[in-house]
């Protein structure tokens, strides 16, 4: 599985900001898929995590009430909406697929995007 990440930007606090991420291959259903941030200096953190059909969806708890995950398995992609972003919310976003386990956890995951840079002014 190959991943391709994209729309990071430069944006305003307040502002949103809509990540993408398509997926090669037959198989993304079969896959549990995450959104990652990494801040630099910092270690990667979890931010969401959807399940294979989408019926549930983690969040960190900084994010919650403000970011969405969703996913559309016809067109082998997941989305991170962000809304109301923070200056802290600027970091490299890189969304990741795995066979299953704790959404929380690196380890969860097998494949990895590119990343996308989200980068938010105060």
């Amino acid at each position: 599985v190959q991943l391709q990440a994209s729309g990071g930007g430069l944006v305003e606090a307040g502002d949103s900001l809509r990540l993408s991420c398509v997926a090669s291959g037959r198989t993304f259903s079969s896959y549990i898929m995450g959104w990652f941030r990494q801040a630099p200096g910092k270690e990667r953190e979890f931010v969401a995590g959807i399940s294979w059909r989408g019926g549930s969806t983690h969040y960190e708890d900084s994010v919650k009430g403000r970011f969405t995950i969703s996913r559309d398995n016809a067109k082998n992609t997941v989305y991170l909406q962000m809304n109301s972003l923070k200056p802290e919310d600027t970091a490299v976003y890189y969304c990741a697929a795995g066979s299953g386990g704790t959404f929380y956890y690196i380890s969860a995951y097998t494949y990895w995007g590119q990343g996308t840079e989200v980068t938010v002014s105060s």
